[in-house]
């Protein structure tokens, strides 16, 4: 009995295996890209302020108390939006290597741990979202081109009120959001192009739904897969921007990364993602907000 229920916990787990193994592009893929949430260890710290002997100046003002990690010194404007842009690409693809050294285990470990089960158990949760009628007016109010809208119309609207109240560190942050999003699509085209994953909505209701890498054969350099979200992974570079720049009172950062995974959730009820796309859309965008473009330069 002892060793018939033995045999009944480790099938999940061999099956999962055995799916593992189909793919071994897909676990070198996960190496690849799960570096980012550990960037940061590798930030410069700031030089300490030589000591004068007077009062120090005083800072400028910010709007809500706001507090950023990025240095005054770095300049952020249109004219530097693309050279900062081609600044932040040798942290973001050169990482890797230090993982191949043996560096930041532990968080690209977790990553992978974690994406992986999530993959293992998407062919369980996809069909769900599928057959289910409770998200219908979510969906319609949450969909895919309501969400683009929204991410695109807040940056602009927050740009134009900072224009007409000359705040260049509002008009900053709009540029910062904007290029941790340029960032972060960046390596959600790479990626999908290389995963070519299928989205749910094109696997027939009784497909299956494990089989769904390199599957999609559209036309590359056009972020032709599902794996991961570039919503998910442009919601929350948008969000931690806004979050880390903004962060008294407290609840700017609730409402910041609330919405955004509402955003994360409507990929999935509308079968535009699996759940594991949206969850390393969700670890990228952040990590490259808060690890690559916010940290000092």
């Amino acid at each position: 009995m002892l060793q018939a229920m033995s045999v009944l916990r480790m099938a999940p787990l061999r099956s999962w295996f055995h799916r593992s193994q189909r793919c071994p592009s897909f676990l070198l893929l996960l190496i690849l890209i799960s570096w980012l949430p550990s960037v940061a260890q590798d930030a410069p710290a700031p030089p300490d302020a030589p000591s004068t002997g007077s009062a120090p100046a005083a800072a400028p003002s910010r709007p809500f108390s706001a507090t950023t990690p990025i240095p005054e010194k770095r300049a952020v404007s249109w004219k530097k939006l693309v050279p900062n842009v081609l600044h932040d690409q040798k942290p973001i693809w050169l990482f890797a290597a230090k993982v191949v050294e043996g560096q930041h285990l532990l968080p690209v470990s977790s990553f992978m741990f974690l994406t992986s089960g999530l993959v293992a158990l998407d062919p369980h949760d996809a069909p769900y979202f599928r057959r289910t009628p409770a998200f219908n007016e979510f969906n319609r109010v949450l969909s895919g081109r309501n969400t683009s809208i929204g991410m695109a119309a807040f940056p602009v609207g927050f740009y134009v009120a900072s224009l007409i109240r000359k705040n260049s560190y509002d008009q900053q942050s709009v540029l910062l959001a904007g290029e941790a999003v340029i960032d972060s699509e960046l390596v959600t085209t790479v990626a999908k192009d290389i995963d070519g994953r299928s989205r749910p909505s094109s696997i027939p209701p009784t497909g299956n739904f494990e089989d769904t890498w390199f599957a999609d054969k559209s036309a590359a350099w056009r972020g032709r897969g599902s794996f991961p979200s570039g919503h998910m992974i442009a919601a929350m570079s948008i969000a931690t921007t806004f979050a880390d720049r903004y962060p008294h009172p407290s609840w700017h950062r609730w409402v910041a990364f609330g919405l955004a995974g509402m955003v994360g959730f409507s990929r999935i009820t509308t079968q535009s993602h699996f759940p594991s796309d949206v969850f390393a859309g969700a670890v990228l965008g952040y990590s490259i907000a808060h690890f690559v473009v916010l940290r000092p330069h």
